[in-house]
């Protein structure tokens, strides 16, 4: 097999993860071998944080409104439930940003749901 000698490549993956670690303490930011365990624990927990942060605005958003449902005279499940019978097929994220923003909007939802429930 022949030999290869890496020149140029070996310095620019060094480098490449010693530009990630900058701001890391001590020797992680400085040595190689230890910056290179930082990196990639830093990127695994990026990687799950990118999964968490989906479900924490879900909770968010289900808050929200819940808590304009309640203004309403509803519960948060009574207030899914009748949009869903009533046929409006609005999400999480949208109901969420009429709930803060636009209070009679979300009133006028909310009687929709009140009325398909009763129906």
């Amino acid at each position: 097999m022949p030999r290869v000698k890496r020149g140029t490549k070996r310095r620019q993956k060094r480098k490449k993860i010693l530009d990630r670690a900058s701001g890391y303490f001590l020797t992680k930011s400085k040595l190689y071998r230890s910056a290179k365990e930082a990196v990639e624990r830093g990127l695994k927990f990026a990687y799950a944080g990118r999964k968490q942060r989906k479900r924490q605005f879900r909770s968010l958003w289900i808050v929200r409104i819940g808590a304009a449902a309640k203004l309403n005279g509803m519960s948060y499940n009574q207030f899914i439930h009748g949009l869903k019978k009533a046929g409006v097929e609005l999400d999480r994220k949208i109901l969420a940003d009429l709930a803060v923003n636009d209070p009679p909007g979300f009133a006028s939802l909310a009687t929709q749901a009140k009325a398909a429930i009763s129906a």
